[in-house]
């Protein structure tokens, strides 16, 4: 099994979208009984399925949920209106089936996995200090990486950690500029003096850490949680074994975009976002990685709701690229007939 470390010191080791089948599933789609490109985005990720699974006809066969929660020391400030306990309570919901993201991976047929983090270890308060050291990082990375079934072939990421939408502000706010209070929402509810001390508090971790970071495990000891650099351990290593990823909303996309640092934007071209967060930075953030979310239905609940939801439109893609017939199979005029 390739290590994380071993995919920061080599890029090569990450695999590329398949050009082949990227033009095969492409010539199959101007080929259904169908106008060319009516089907939009539909047809756009199956070619994007193919691309990264390398057959003309793509297939969600063993699909993954995965789940990582880690606690944040910067909860001591105030800036989430629910205790750090909520965490563990949060993951023995999941564990029971009586979460929001059990349902919706039952619907989408996917298999949920969720790891926890060390929850009685917070990371320390990064608006003081480092929130991990980078054995710490590296620790959570290989979790991350992990975590990835040897049989998937395809993954959604998703998180829970009381306070981590500050972490994910932060690193926005670093890595993407602008002041925090563009970057920082409601989270678990905060009222708008909750947010602005929320976004302080924010601004005073950059004053200390700065910005621009071109190195992601220092990128993630200054601002991240455990969760987080899980989950960009999870996304990298799924880039190395040529795995397609859907990503859930705003600190999920943070921490998969944490891998920009070290690697460029390129190093996502394996994801899709699934859904735009409530979270205003959410929306900044895609924008500056030249993504676009599938949906937008309002959600901020993360646990991975929104990219599971969204496997739902990636199942229908796959269905109609895959079982409609050719105009020659149906006996149908084609537009060059």
């Amino acid at each position: 099994m390739t290590t994380i470390s071993a995919l920061f010191q080599d890029a090569a080791l990450l695999a590329q979208s398949d050009e082949a089948s990227v033009t095969a599933a492409t010539d199959r789609q101007n080929q259904l009984t169908k106008p060319q490109g009516s089907l939009g985005r539909l047809e756009d990720i199956a070619i994007f399925m193919a691309g990264w699974q390398g057959v003309e006809k793509p297939a969600i066969s063993n699909g993954y949920c995965l789940v990582f929660a880690g606690n944040h020391g910067i909860t001591a400030k105030g800036v989430s209106l629910f205790p750090a306990e909520v965490t563990a309570q949060m993951v023995l919901n999941f564990e029971a089936g009586g979460a929001a993201i059990n349902q919706l991976c039952q619907a989408a047929d996917l298999s949920l996995k969720v790891t926890p983090i060390d929850l009685d270890k917070p990371t320390a308060d990064f608006s003081e200090t480092l929130a991990m050291s980078a054995d710490e990082v590296m620790e959570a990375m290989q979790i991350g990486a992990d975590a990835l079934p040897a049989d998937a072939d395809y993954v959604c990421f998703g998180e829970m950690g009381i306070g981590n939408t500050t972490s994910a502000a932060a690193i926005c706010t670093s890595q993407f500029g602008g002041k925090a209070a563009e970057w920082t929402g409601a989270g678990t509810g905060l009222d708008n003096e909750g947010i602005n001390k929320k976004a302080q508090i924010i601004e005073q971790a950059i004053a200390k850490h700065g910005t621009g970071f071109d190195d992601t495990i220092a990128l993630l000891s200054a601002y991240g949680g455990r969760e987080l650099a899980a989950i960009a351990g999870g996304v990298l290593a799924a880039r190395a074994r040529g795995i397609p990823v859907m990503l859930d909303g705003f600190i999920c996309t943070a921490a998969a975009a944490t891998l920009t640092a070290s690697f460029g934007k390129d190093v996502l071209d394996h994801c899709l976002v699934s859904h735009k967060s409530q979270e205003p930075g959410h929306i900044k953030m895609i924008d500056a990685l030249g993504k676009e979310p599938l949906v937008d239905m309002k959600m901020r609940l993360g646990e991975a709701s929104g990219a599971a939801l969204a496997t739902l439109i990636v199942r229908g893609a796959l269905a109609a690229h895959n079982g409609m017939a050719t105009f020659a199979e149906a006996g149908v005029s084609g537009s060059d007939d």
